[in-house]
């Protein structure tokens, strides 16, 4: 049994270790060290309809929002997150377990933060989401190299310089430019979660006014979501930076 606060994977013992567990502990232990994170990576699984959790995260004691799941799950915490579990109902949308809330849907809801000039605009950013596109139940969040199973997504909270290189992995094998989706509003749930595993593609953010305010957030911060499905090829490309631009870049 683990709480959120004491988690203890299984990777104490790699005798003990799943083949999931191993990869995610690798895949993690590079992403930090390489890109000299301050912050753990972090796994998020969305749990479908009659899809089982997996073992060992536990459900917090008393509601908390994604986003706080999320950033707390970069400082080492591991949780369980029914629908029940979650405090905020508009990130909770997003993420396919219910539906928007009438004065979110509205526009009502965010118009009364005051950064949209209407109703009306504050309701085109609601409308505008990319949403899950399947009925989930809940959702696990974790540190990465504590995943035990296959994340959907994979969530880096850090300066500019340390996420500038997901845009070298996103560009390396096709050349181009690499675009970005976000909003005032819905940083953790929509731009770093839901628009990687809907679009397949990582996606950078800025904040959001939610997760500046009930996070540990610095003013110094970005996030990035990236499909998990990605994670092994950008190891390796990182590995191949790391002799040459990571080495010759300027970095703090």
């Amino acid at each position: 049994m683990c709480s959120s606060k004491s988690f203890i994977p299984r990777s104490a013992d790699a005798a003990f270790m799943s083949e999931n567990l191993k990869a995610n502990t690798e895949y993690a232990k590079k992403l930090k060290t390489m890109l000299k994170l301050r912050r753990e990576p972090v796994a998020v699984k969305l749990i479908k309809e009659g899809e089982s959790y997996p073992n060992g995260p536990v459900q917090p004691q008393s509601q908390i929002s994604h986003c706080q799941a999320v950033f707390r799950a970069s400082r080492g915490e591991c949780f369980k997150l029914p629908f029940e579990a979650h405090n905020c109902h508009v990130g909770t949308a997003v993420l396919g377990m219910n539906e928007t809330p009438a004065k979110a849907a509205s526009g009502e809801f965010h118009a009364g933060v005051g950064i949209h000039d209407s109703v009306a605009s504050a309701k085109k950013m609601i409308d505008e989401r990319l949403l899950i596109p399947f009925k989930t139940v809940g959702e696990v969040v974790c540190p990465l190299k504590d995943a035990d199973f296959v994340p959907d997504a994979v969530v880096m909270i850090d300066i500019p310089e340390r996420l500038y290189w997901v845009i070298g992995m996103m560009t390396a094998e096709k050349g181009g430019r690499a675009n970005f989706s976000t909003a005032p509003f819905q940083c953790a749930c929509e731009d770093v979660v839901a628009y990687p595993i809907v679009s397949k593609a990582p996606n950078i953010s800025l904040g959001c006014f939610g997760c500046r305010k009930r996070t540990d957030m610095a003013s110094d911060e970005l996030a990035c979501g990236i499909p998990f499905f990605l994670i092994p090829g950008y190891v390796s490309r990182l590995e191949k930076y790391s002799e040459g631009p990571l080495a010759n870049a300027k970095r703090d």
